[in-house]
C-alpha cells in the first residue's frame, strides 16, 4: 500500500468513530460480565492498588522519592507513573490476538480491519479515566492537587500514539506468528522495570541517562509527574517524544496496511 494510502487510513478511522466506540463498549462489558459487583469493579481495581501501594511502600518499606514533596506520599507518585504504563501495556499485550481473534470479521471485505488493534487502547483509556480521577481525589486528599494535573491528559498523548503504532505492527506480526502473544507480554513486563516507574530518571546512573532520555515512554511518564507535582514541563523532550510517536504510528499503519492482504490467507 502507498504512503498515500497509509495517510488516508488516518481520517477513515475517524470515519469509524462509532464502530471503535461499540467495539470498546463491548470489550468493558465482556471484561466484567459475571462477576458480582460488575463494571463497578472499575473503581475497585486502582482503589486496591492504591492500598496495596500505601501498605508496601509506605509503610513497609517507607521508601521516598528523590526532592519529594513534603507531605506527599511516595505511592502517589509512583501511582502515577503506572496510569501511563499500564495505558501503554494494555494496547501493546493485547495487540498480538486483536486480529487473530477475530477471523470473521477479517473475512469480511467491507469490515475496517485496521480498527480491530485500537479496541485494547480504548479500553485502557476508559481504565485510565477512572485512575485518573482516584489519582485526583488522592491528591486532593492529601493537600497535593495542582491545576497541573489537567494537562495529564495531553501529556500521554505521545504514549497513546506509541501504543497505536506497536499495536499495528504486533497485530499484523500476530497473525502470522502465533509466538508473538507469549513474548510481548514479556517485553512489556521487562519495560516497565526499564522506565521511570518505581523510580525518577535522576536516580538513574549519569552514564545510563542517554537511555532513558531517549525512551520516549519515559518522558511521558516523568512529564505527567511533572505535571501532577505541580513541577515544571520538560516540553522540549516531551515534543522530542510526540514526534517520535507520531513516525512509530505511521509506520504501524503502513506495515499492517501492508500485511492486511493476507490476514485471510493466514487464517
Amino acid at each position: 500500500m502507498s504512503i498515500a494510502s497509509t495517510f488516508a487510513l488516518v481520517p477513515n478511522l475517524l470515519r469509524h468513530r462509532y464502530l471503535l466506540g461499540q467495539l470498546v463498549k463491548r470489550d468493558v462489558l465482556l471484561r466484567y460480565r459475571g462477576a458480582m459487583f460488575g463494571v463497578l469493579w472499575m473503581f475497585l481495581s486502582p482503589l486496591l492498588m492504591l492500598a496495596i501501594f500505601a501498605l508496601v511502600f509506605g509503610h513497609i518499606f517507607q521508601a521516598r522519592w528523590p526532592l519529594q514533596p513534603e507531605g506527599m506520599p511516595f505511592w502517589l507518585m509512583l501511582y502515577s507513573g503506572l496510569i501511563v504504563f499500564n495505558l501503554f501495556a494494555e494496547t501493546v499485550s493485547r495487540a498480538p490476538t486483536t486480529v487473530r481473534g477475530y477471523p470473521s470479521y477479517v473475512k469480511k471485505i467491507i469490515f475496517p480491519v485496521e480498527i480491530l488493534p485500537l479496541v485494547p487502547l480504548g479500553t485502557g483509556l476508559v481504565h485510565a479515566a477512572f485512575n485518573l480521577l482516584i489519582l485526583a481525589a488522592a491528591l486532593a486528599w492529601f493537600g497535593h492537587l495542582t491545576p497541573g494535573i489537567l494537562l495529564f491528559p495531553l501529556l500521554i498523548l505521545p504514549a497513546l500514539l506509541l501504543a497505536m503504532g506497536l499495536a499495528w505492527f504486533i497485530a499484523a506480526w500476530g497473525v502470522f506468528i502465533k509466538d508473538m502473544a507469549q513474548l510481548v507480554p514479556l517485553f512489556v513486563q521487562m519495560l516497565l522495570f526499564l522506565s521511570p516507574v518505581f523510580y525518577p530518571v535522576s536516580a538513574v546512573p549519569p552514564v545510563l541517562h542517554p537511555l532513558y532520555e531517549a525512551n520516549p515512554l519515559g518522558v511521558v511518564i516523568e512529564a505527567s509527574r511533572a505535571a501532577v507535582l505541580g513541577q515544571s514541563i520538560p516540553w522540549p523532550t516531551w515534543t522530542g517524544s510526540l514526534l517520535f510517536a507520531v513516525a512509530a504510528m505511521l509506520l504501524g499503519l503502513a506495515f499492517f496496511n501492508h500485511a492486511r492482504d493476507e490476514f485471510a490467507d493466514a487464517l
